[in-house]
């Protein structure tokens, strides 16, 4: 009877051989220069919008509704994808990857319908990345109650 253990390590090496070496310093540039790209494009629309005199607080609603459309959008036209590709992380900034992350789902499952494939669909990805931040918020919400004097809750 052959050792198991010779046989793992034996596929293990096979699967090393096969498998490319992934250039990760080149990847790390990427996703660094990509990321910072799409958040100096939100630091333009920013100060753009203060330029116009627009409230501080208004203005970065403006930069996310713009970022979301243009991500939606990209992905809607299938560039967002190839972006990812390139950059890995760096394209999923946040709000980038989000609003990738919802209107992906919902765009390939269209041919079931709007209600059963749209609707349903929409937030398999982003569903469980609402559902845990929503719950930690909470979570951590009541822990900092807790453990707060009630004078500095006044």
């Amino acid at each position: 009877m052959e050792n198991p253990l010779n046989t793992q390590k034996e596929y293990q090496e096979y699967v090393n051989q096969k498998s490319p070496n992934s250039p990760t310093l080149k990847n790390c540039f990427n996703a660094f220069w990509v990321g910072g790209l799409i958040c100096s494009i939100g630091q333009i629309i920013m100060d753009f919008c203060l330029y116009k005199g627009i409230d501080k607080e208004i203005s970065g609603t403006i930069v996310s509704i713009v970022l979301i459309a243009i991500s939606a959008f990209l992905t809607g036209l299938n560039i967002f994808n190839k972006i990812g590709k390139f950059a890995g992380a760096g394209s999923l900034v946040p709000i980038t990857g989000f609003a990738n992350s919802i209107v992906a789902p919902s765009m390939e499952y269209k041919s079931e319908g709007y209600v059963m494939g749209v609707g349903s669909k929409m937030f398999t990805v982003a569903g469980p990345v609402l559902v845990y931040g929503i719950s930690t918020a909470i979570i951590v919400g009541i822990a900092y109650l807790l453990f707060n004097s009630p004078a500095t809750l006044v």
